[in-house]
């Protein structure tokens, strides 16, 4: 019985390790004071977007919008107000993008360079307001109701 004591004296369990946060590539600032501000919106995802003249980068969360969002199908639906309206390499754009999910953030950046595009540049309304960018996308998840699984599955029902 002694000896039992002594052993579970000598083992006793060693800290771990302190985890080390991975460093982020260093951000270049940026001058916003000259910048357009609009905001965007989908689901639960809130993008404030600055619009300033330059060569076309895109800056989203400190990080290059290819890092952010690696799908192409992401980047390419940022690119799309661009696209309509002709200025692809016209605008640098800095954003700053929070809750949601990947596709929402996509999407309110995008609904973000719309407005951004159509303040800076008021006659490029129309061709933004054609393609549909500058109305909000007001589609979110339905809440789960009372005595459903989720929002419209039932319980599984048995006739015998």
């Amino acid at each position: 019985m002694a000896e039992a004591k002594k052993t579970a004296a000598k083992t006793v369990k060693k800290a771990a390790p302190a985890k080390t946060a991975a460093k982020k590539a260093p951000v270049a600032k940026v001058k916003l004071n000259d910048a357009t501000y609009a905001t965007g919106k989908r689901k639960d995802s809130v993008a404030r977007v600055y619009l300033m003249p330059g060569k076309g980068n895109i800056t989203i969360n400190g990080i290059a919008m290819a890092e952010y969002f690696r799908r192409p199908v992401l980047q390419m639906i940022i690119a799309q107000p661009f696209g309509v309206t002709k200025r692809e390499t016209a605008y640098d754009i800095v954003a700053m993008v929070e809750g949601g999910g990947l596709s929402g953030q996509a999407g309110a950046v995008k609904h973000g360079i719309s407005k951004a595009l159509e303040k800076h540049e008021p006659e490029l309304r129309k061709a933004l307001k054609a393609a549909g960018f500058l109305t909000r996308d007001s589609r979110v998840v339905e809440r789960k109701h009372y005595g459903y699984r989720k929002a419209r599955r039932s319980t599984q029902f048995s006739k015998r």
